[in-house]
């Protein structure tokens, strides 16, 4: 899961803060590395990219003297390519019809096919992320117009890809025409802006205007905004339930949904399909955890309580690189109130359960402080099946609710009792329709079959 962000400003004030601001507000959703792309004029395109957290791989004060008036940023939590400098995004090259920079959110889950084909073909490329592919397909297509190569290269990938395009003094922004991932557009005055979430609207004072549609490119420049369609014909869509369940910040919006509404509304669901009578109180795991945990004491009639504190300096467990890493940022991030926990029965709501490092944690620092039962209540459906669009679960071994049944994961926890909600109730709770969206990790109902190696070139 990465964040992107891009702003176009047709008087040429500058750009450069807001989009630092509003990688700031999308830091959530990737912490191993920062980068912002410009173009001088229509020919020299500049990069400023590190690793790390916003600010400490960008420098805000270095960009405050830089006048730019078309940029695009990202954020980077790597699911394909290493977590290095090299694969650090934007991604920029000046090709033979001009500068073009691309920052990318998503999997593309036929990368592996064309990348082998490019290089038969002589392509040279300088990083292991998927996203470098669609450089050099808009390469081998130098005869075309840089916007209908963009458009083509676009045709042929499979899975997930919520784009901000730097083309020439061109703003673009694309989504995939599945939907996996968010992408909406915003105004403040003149300048008009791309961004993964609401959120990051929100930071820099632009107003919403809508989503980005599935398969829709537009097309940011000094006459306005133009839209493209990706000339791919779909089925039905597949925009991310997890991005609900997890990933999104609370504030934000995601196609017409309230992640805030959602949130609260798994935690009703929840409380209705696994209840807890004996417990004394509710608490949700901070910060993902703790609106579903308000649905849950809402719908079950039990008080909410904050019976574990979250250390704010420090960063997402679950999207940090390593299991040490991810022990060790449970160990510093949460913090439970022991006089609330003593001899008490505990209803601890989170939102998920991928690899149960965490879960684990949690349960032992709950009875280590008192608690004289643990009921742990899950706000989504057993993540069983691997993720190809962005979630860092390649594989089911790294699952745990794929590996054990309920009563040995209940164990492996170390949970008095453990229970999930329904995939029906998680559908119900977003409320969109089944046929648009995707539960893959849940119930395994990838498109077109999951990991698609076909090139279609």
């Amino acid at each position: 899961m990465c964040g992107v962000f891009g702003a176009f400003s047709p008087s040429g004030s500058s750009v450069l803060e807001d989009v630092y601001l509003g990688l700031y507000a999308l830091q959530h959703r990737g912490q191993e590395s920062a980068g912002i792309s410009w173009i001088n004029g229509e020919e020299n395109i500049h990069s400023l990219k590190g690793m790390g957290l916003v600010h400490i791989a960008l420098d805000q004060k270095k960009l405050a003297s830089i006048h730019a008036g078309c940029a695009i940023g990202h954020v980077r939590y790597s699911t394909t390519g290493e977590s290095l400098l090299a694969n650090a995004q934007p991604l920029a090259a000046k090709y033979a019809r001009g500068p073009i920079a691309i920052a990318h959110n998503g999997n593309l889950t036929n990368s592996d096919g064309i990348r082998r084909y490019l290089e038969n073909r002589g392509a040279i490329f300088q990083s292991t992320t998927d996203t470098e592919v669609i450089i050099h397909l808009m390469a081998h297509q130098s005869h075309k117009p840089p916007l209908d190569a963009l458009v083509d290269s676009l045709r042929r990938l499979r899975g997930a890809y919520s784009l901000s395009v730097l083309l020439g003094n061109r703003l673009i922004g694309a989504r995939d025409p599945w939907g996996f991932r968010p992408l909406v557009l915003g105004k403040r005055e003149d300048v008009t802006y791309i961004a993964s979430e609401t959120c990051a609207l929100d930071i820099v004072g632009a107003e919403f205007i809508r989503d980005v549609e599935p398969g829709e490119i537009v097309v940011i420049d000094s006459t306005g905004i133009k839209s493209v369609r990706i000339p791919v014909r779909t089925t039905r869509h597949f925009a991310c339930s997890f991005e609900y369940v997890y990933f999104a910040r609370p504030d934000s919006v995601i196609d017409g949904r309230s992640v805030y509404k959602v949130r609260k509304a798994l935690g009703e669901k929840l409380a209705a399909g696994a209840p807890a009578p004996s417990a004394d109180f509710v608490t949700g795991m901070p910060d993902s955890g703790t609106l579903a945990a308000l649905g849950y004491s809402e719908a079950s009639g039990k008080p909410f309580e904050i019976a574990v504190v979250r250390n704010r300096y420090v960063g997402r467990t679950f999207i940090q690189p390593t299991d040490l890493v991810r022990n060790l940022g449970v160990r510093i991030k949460l913090n439970p109130i022991r006089e609330l926990l003593k001899e008490r029965e505990v209803v601890v709501v989170d939102d998920s359960i991928v690899r149960g490092t965490t879960a684990r944690r949690i349960v032992n620092m709950m009875r280590e402080n008192g608690a004289s039962a643990v009921h742990l209540r899950i706000a989504s459906p057993p993540v069983r099946f691997p993720c190809y669009y962005g979630i860092d679960t390649p594989t089911c071994e790294e699952l745990a609710a794929a590996q054990l049944d309920l009563p040995s994961l209940e164990k492996m926890v170390g949970a008095d009792s453990l229970r999930y909600m329904s995939a029906e109730d998680l559908v119900a709770a977003i409320g969109k329709p089944r046929c648009e969206l995707c539960t893959a990790c849940f119930t395994g109902d990838y498109l077109q079959g999951g990991d698609e190696d076909g090139t279609d070139l």
